[in-house]
């Protein structure tokens, strides 16, 4: 996999598991996540999964 494809899908996974915490933990109302621990704790997983992933990207070098 090369440098900015991780990078993007890094960034996309942490917005979407910010997106879920704040649905999971009852800050972002409408939807039938709002209020759910499970999904604030797949918000979680996620932001730290994304962030592992953009933090691996950046610290790769880039490629020939």
């Amino acid at each position: 996999m090369t440098r900015i494809p991780l990078l993007v899908v890094g960034v996309l996974v942490v917005v979407v598991g910010v997106v879920f915490a704040g649905q999971g933990a009852n800050l972002i109302p409408g939807s039938f996540m709002t209020g759910d621990r499970t999904w604030l704790a797949v918000g979680i997983v996620m932001i730290v999964v994304g962030a592992i992933a953009v933090v691996y990207g950046v610290r790769r070098p880039p490629a020939r």
